[in-house]
């Protein structure tokens, strides 16, 4: 494997740090971005006692924001598919952004701060977001397990088991 440094399209290169200089990661904003829930048997599954099969997704993307230097948007994508007997009874989707600005960030370390660091800080206003419309649907909450982003970014960008 060769030691290759990722640079994202448009980015302006990060200052090298000074001497005494730690790496600052500021939040600048977080918001929702997108928020999709649908509930196409919302009657049925009332009269119903099962309990539903959940899959979840998780993604993860960054971009720098044009014309802000060492400034970036991070997307942290949840989805939570509900099933009962081979059919969909919710789909709930949330995309909750934030965006960082990097400060005394060497460049091989703008990636991994941006697909490990960056969603850390947004997974638990995630989290809380899919269960608070996961419950208002008329469903137990999904409360989606704590996630290891250092796991997921070596098993994505560096193919390594996560």
């Amino acid at each position: 494997m060769t030691d290759t440094a990722y640079t994202p399209p448009g980015a302006l290169p990060p200052q090298q740090p000074m001497a005494g200089q730690t790496t600052q990661i500021r939040v600048l904003s977080q918001y929702l971005k997108d928020l999709t829930f649908q509930n196409p048997e919302a009657a049925r599954g009332f009269s119903t006692q099962v309990t539903p099969q959940i899959n979840v997704g998780i993604d993860v993307g960054g971009a720098p924001v044009g014309g802000r230097e060492n400034t970036y948007e991070v997307d942290l994508r949840l989805s939570a598919k509900g099933i009962v007997g081979g059919e969909m009874i919710f789909l709930c989707e949330v995309v909750f952004s934030g965006a960082f600005q990097l400060l005394n960030v060497q460049q091989q370390d703008v990636e991994p701060l941006l697909l490990i660091e960056c969603p850390a800080l947004l997974f638990p206003f995630t989290r809380r977001i899919m269960a608070e419309v996961t419950r208002e649907g008329g469903f137990p909450p999904v409360l989606v397990e704590p996630v290891d982003f250092m796991g997921l970014y070596r098993a994505q960008r560096l193919g390594q088991p996560g």
